[in-house]
């Protein structure tokens, strides 16, 4: 029952004055459950980063040792306002993380209550600048992808699901949701075969998948090419990252507006959901962890591919 949630999200975010403390009122009613946001400046503006915090029952926040999930619903921004009206595409990010805290926190009020604690990242701004790329325009962002990181990315998540529209390229041509590897540590690991079998059962299709490069889980700001801020979470943490890609058949710029669609968005979020329930019990892992000491064992680390790196003279 993802979509009516989806719904009242998106039109709450489609507009000019969304802002942290509407997503905060949104979930004032709930128990166990906390949001709060700060307001951060950049170059460029000003955004409001949102933490919402659906507490679980066995969770560490209640003394016990369930893991705990990290959502990051990354974005640019929501709007491109002045020079365009209205939702953009790129905000779908944002719309999918608030609305994942809302499903849960509407189950938890109902008795459902996951094991473990779900920390729900992302950030509000309906006033963002666009920037070149090819092959459509980019949404940009007031602040830098180090300050997206920092809010975003908590010490407390044992396993992060970076949800982004990822539709300006001309590699995924499918519509709807789609999958990447796990990523950890600077390595690109194996799909994860647990993911691939909850995307299976939530959208009764065949999983979809897309390809990572090495320049994707670089950080931004190397001068390499990114198919987008997916991945960017990666850099910022040692636990492994999926990113779960909005996508669409053409490519769409993620400052265009009337290109968000509802039924991909409750896609996203009914994976999310699902993919919570079973990590928060213990029941999944993002990564084989046996696999990955081998290959460190083999190759060495690889956490340079998650700093800047070095010029030679």
């Amino acid at each position: 029952m993802s979509l009516k949630y989806t719904i009242e999200v998106m039109e709450l975010l489609d507009h000019p004055k969304a802002n942290g403390q509407m997503i905060s009122d949104l979930f004032a009613d709930f128990s166990n459950v906390e949001a709060t946001y700060e307001t951060v400046s950049g170059d460029r503006g000003s955004t409001d980063f949102v933490k919402i915090v659906v507490k679980g029952f066995e969770g560490k926040l209640a003394g016990g040792n369930a893991p705990s999930l990290g959502v990051v619903g990354r974005l640019g921004g929501l709007g491109a306002r002045p020079s365009r009206i209205g939702f953009v595409s790129d905000g779908d990010g944002a719309a999918a993380a608030v609305t994942i805290a809302l499903k849960l926190a509407s189950m938890a009020e109902k008795g459902d209550r996951l094991p473990g604690d779900v920390y729900i990242t992302t950030h509000i701004c309906p006033f963002a600048p666009t920037e070149p790329h090819e092959p459509v325009d980019f949404m940009g962002s007031p602040v830098d992808i180090l300050t997206m990181n920092q809010y975003e990315v908590l010490p407390e998540m044992d396993a992060v699901l970076s949800i982004d529209t990822t539709k300006g390229n001309k590699i995924i041509n499918h519509r709807g949701i789609a999958l990447s590897p796990t990523v950890k540590e600077g390595y690109v690991l194996k799909f994860s075969d647990d993911l691939l079998r909850i995307m299976e059962m939530s959208t009764g299709e065949l999983p979809v998948t897309f390809a990572v490069t090495t320049q994707d889980i670089t950080p931004y700001g190397n001068n390499v090419y990114h198919i987008n801020s997916i991945l960017q979470p990666a850099v910022a943490t040692d636990v492994p990252v999926v990113g779960l890609a909005i996508t669409a058949k053409s490519a769409v710029p993620g400052c265009g507006t009337g290109a968000s669609h509802e039924v991909d968005v409750a896609q996203a979020v009914r994976f999310s959901i699902e993919v919570a329930k079973e990590f928060t019990r213990g029941q999944i892992d993002f990564y084989d962890k046996a696999e990955f000491s081998h290959l460190e064992k083999l190759y060495g680390s690889m956490k340079k591919l998650q700093t800047l790196g070095s010029v030679s003279s």
